[in-house]
C-alpha cells in the first residue's frame, strides 16, 4: 500500500510509543560509553557487506559489537554462531527500529539493501545513535538531502555520521589526488571514473515469486510497497531493480565517482547539467537498469568536466569469465592499446602533460612517471569511524557524510537522464557528444566493446538521456524535462510507519 511521504518532527518521535522511554531519554552524545568504555556497536544487515563490517569492528580495539539486526533469521543464525565461536554473546534484532531504542548500544553501522540505508540512518540519529552508512548513502536525491540536514544536526552535539566511501581513507589515493593538484603534470583537464565488471543476466521468471520463508519481508520492503518477488534470486539481484537499487553506476559506481569528484577539488555542490546513455544488452531478463552506461556531468563554464564509463559485458564474443581476473573483461587503455596506464575499476585523471591511472603516474606518451604507495582500499575507515566517536568530532574531513552524499547523488542524476531518455542511433549520439574529444573517443571505444560482443548498437539502440538542467542550490531539475525528472528525484512510496525522521 502506499502512502504519502511524511516527515515527522522531533517531537512526534518523543511521544512517539517507539521511542518512549528509550535511549531517547539519554541521547548517545550525552552520555559515555559502556561500563569498560569500549564504543557498543550494533551491525545492522550484513548478508554481504557488513559481514566485512563485524570483521573489521572485531579487530579494533576500544569498540565491541553488542548487538546485530538483520530481516533473514538464516543471515542472523550463521552469524550469530560465528561469534559465539569466538566467546562473544550478541543481542538478535529483526526491527531496526526496535534495536534503537536500545540504551545500551552507542553505535550503528548499516549495509541493508540500498533502499533502507538513509531511513535506517536517520531513525538511528534521532534516537542518538553515532551512524555508519554503507554507500550508496540514500537511494534518492531527496533522501540524501535529509540526511545530509541531519549530519549538520549531528555534529553540532558530537554525534558521528559517516559515510562508507573507503578510499577516503586510502593514503595512495589522497597522495594521487595531491599529485595532481601540485599541477606536476600541468592542469587537469578530465576526471574519469570507469568500472568494467561482469554482471551476467539474473535470469526471468515466470511469474510472482516467494520471499525467503527466514526473511521478514514486510520489514525488508521497508519504505517500498510490499510487493511480489520478481527474480529469481532474491538477496543481491535487487540491485538491478529501480525500486530498490540503482544499477551498477550505484553500487559500485560511487566509490569511482567519489574520487573522480575527489580530483575535482570536492566541488561543494553538484554539476549544474547532467547527461546519461546506455541500454540492458546481451540479454533479457527482469533487471532493469543498463548494464552499461555513459554518464556526463558539467559543473559550469571553467569548471572541468567528470565522464564516468560503466561496462558491465565481457571483452568479446559473450565469454563470461569466473572472475574479475581472468582477462574476460574489458581494459580501458589511455595511452593506446597495450601502452602506459589501463584500468577496469578505478580512476584516471587526465591532465596536459599526463595522466594518473590507478596508483601510477605517466607521460603522455605512457611511460610511467611515478608511482603511489599504500593502495589498499582504506583500511583504516572503520577505525576512523571510531577515533572519531572517540574524539567527538570527526578525524579527517573526508569522512564528512556530504561525499558520500555527492558520490550517490551523481549516481542518481545519470540514472535519471538515463530513465527520460528515449532509443536513439549512434549517429546521434556521436552528434551530441561533438566537440568533446574525450567523450567521442570513450563512446568510439564503449560501442567497439559492444560490437566485440556483436551487439550492434544500430540495431538494438542505446537509450540516449537528455542533457538536464539542474539547480544545485534547490536541488531540483529545471527546464525541458524537469517535471519528469524531478518525479524521479524522490520517491513518494514510503509506507505507514517506514516515513523519513527529520532530526531536529
Amino acid at each position: 500500500m502506499n502512502s504519502t511521504r511524511k516527515f515527522i518532527t522531533r517531537r512526534d518521535v518523543l511521544r512517539s510509543t517507539l521511542y518512549a522511554g528509550t535511549a531517547l531519554a539519554l541521547p548517545a552524545w550525552a552520555r559515555a560509553a559502556g561500563s569498560n568504555g569500549d564504543i557498543r556497536i550494533a551491525v545492522i544487515g550484513f548478508n554481504n557487506r557488513g559481514a566485512g563490517h563485524i570483521k573489521e569492528i572485531l579487530g579494533i580495539k576500544g569498540c565491541r559489537i553488542v548487538a546485530l539486526c538483520d530481516v533473514d533469521s538464516a543471515v542472523m543464525d550463521k552469524q550469530v554462531a560465528n561469534l559465539k565461536k569466538l566467546n562473544i554473546e550478541v543481542k538478535q534484532y529483526t526491527d531496526y527500529r526496535k534495536l534503537v531504542e536500545d540504551k545500551d548500544i552507542d553505535a550503528v553501522t548499516i549495509a541493508t539493501p540500498n533502499h533502507t540505508h538513509s531511513l535506517i540512518a536517520l531513525t538511528a540519529l534521532a534516537a542518538g545513535k553515532h551512524v555508519y552508512v554503507e554507500k550508496p548513502v540514500c537511494h534518492n536525491i531527496t533522501e540524501g538531502v535529509a540526511l545530509l540536514k541531519a549530519g549538520e544536526v549531528a555534529a553540532k552535539r558530537g554525534q558521528i555520521l559517516q559515510h562508507g566511501m573507503q578510499r577516503r581513507s586510502d593514503l595512495g589515493w589522497a597522495a594521487a589526488v595531491d599529485f595532481v593538484k601540485s599541477g606536476s603534470i600541468g592542469k587537469l583537464l578530465l576526471s574519469r571514473g570507469t568500472n568494467y565488471k561482469m554482471r551476467p543476466s539474473i535470469g526471468k521468471v515466470t511469474g510472482p515469486q516467494e520471499a525467503p520463508a527466514t526473511v521478514n519481508y514486510d520489514l525488508w520492503s521497508g519504505p517500498r510497497p510490499v510487493a511480489p518477488v520478481m527474480r529469481k534470486k532474491f538477496h543481491y539481484d535487487w540491485h538491478w531493480q529501480w525500486a530498490y537499487g540503482s544499477g551498477d553506476i550505484g553500487n559500485q559506481g560511487p566509490h569511482q565517482l567519489d574520487v573522480a569528484r575527489w580530483a575535482l577539488g570536492n566541488p561543494e555542490k553538484l554539476p549544474m547539467r547532467v547527461m546519461s546513455f546506455g541500454n540492458r544488452w546481451g540479454y533479457s531478463d527482469d533487471g532493469q537498469t543498463a548494464n552499461n552506461q555513459m554518464a556526463l556531468y558539467d559543473w559550469g563554464k571553467g569548471q572541468v568536466p567528470l565522464i564516468f564509463d560503466n561496462r558491465g559485458l565481457p571483452a568479446k564474443d559473450m565469454e563470461w569469465g569466473k572472475s574479475q581476473k581472468d582477462g574476460r573483461m574489458p581494459v580501458y587503455y589511455i595511452s593506446g592499446q597495450g601502452k602506459g596506464g589501463s584500468t577496469q575499476i578505478g580512476n584516471v585523471f587526465h591532465c596536459e602533460g599526463g595522466y594518473v591511472a590507478e596508483s601510477k603516474a605517466y607521460d603522455n606518451e605512457g611511460t610511467m612517471i611515478k608511482k603511489f604507495e599504500d593502495f589498499r582500499e582504506g583500511p583504516n575507515h572503520m577505525p576512523n569511524f571510531i577515533a572519531s566517536i572517540q574524539a567527538g568530532k570527526q578525524v579527517n574531513p573526508n569522512l564528512h557524510v556530504s561525499h558520500g552524499f555527492h558520490a550517490a547523488c551523481l549516481a542518481h542524476l545519470a540514472n535519471i537522464s538515463y530513465r527520460v531518455g528515449k532509443k536513439a542511433k549512434p549517429a546521434e549520439i556521436a552528434e551530441r557528444l561533438q566537440g568533446d574529444k574525450f567523450a567521442s573517443a570513450t563512446f568510439e571505444n564503449f560501442a567497439q566493446n559492444l560490437a566485440d560482443d556483436k551487439i550492434d548498437i544500430g540495431v538494438d539502440q542505446a537509450v540516449l538521456g537528455p542533457w538536464l538542467a539542474f539547480n544545485p542550490d534547490t536541488f531540483k531539475f529545471e527546464g525541458e524535462f524537469a517535471a519528469e525528472a524531478n518525479a524521479l528525484s524522490a520517491d513518494d512510496t514510503y509506507r505507514k510507519g517506514f516515513e523519513l525522521p527529520v532530526v531536529s
